[in-house]
């Protein structure tokens, strides 16, 4: 569980870093997907040693002393594990580059150009009009 809260803080921060709305030092978007991808396997990682630990405590609690209750603690823990392994799956597939680029095959723009009658500025624009 130690291994886990020290690789968490590093992955959150890749995360954060990896956004599309941060912008530190002009990184092109395959960086940026790159360090989306490393911060997915360690919140994988994270959510293994999470799930290890929490699994493992039972286990010899209960070989040892006859425990039969679990706390809240440990459901806790299994609860957190289990959305830190699918969060990390999530990050981990969706910031995957597709291997080829996307194209605009298929799709039709339409545009203003041959308007045989245009309308003069004055009429359409009523924010400068004298008539408030």
């Amino acid at each position: 569980m130690i291994t886990a809260s020290m690789l968490g803080l590093p992955a959150a921060a890749l995360l954060l870093v990896s956004m599309p709305c941060v912008n530190l030092g002009g990184e092109g978007q395959s960086a940026k997907n790159k360090q989306a991808l490393l911060g997915g396997a360690l919140t994988l990682i994270v959510a293994l040693c999470g799930i290890i630990s929490t699994v493992w405590f039972p286990i010899g609690a209960h070989q040892e002393q006859a425990l039969m209750s679990f706390g809240f603690s440990l459901y806790a823990g299994w609860v957190g594990a289990a959305f830190s392994l699918l969060g990390g799956c999530m990050i981990a597939c969706c910031s995957l580059e597709s291997p080829a680029p996307y194209a605009d095959s298929g799709r039709f723009y339409y545009s203003k150009h041959g308007q045989s009658n245009p309308t003069s500025p004055s009429s359409t624009n009523h924010a400068k009009s004298a008539h408030v």
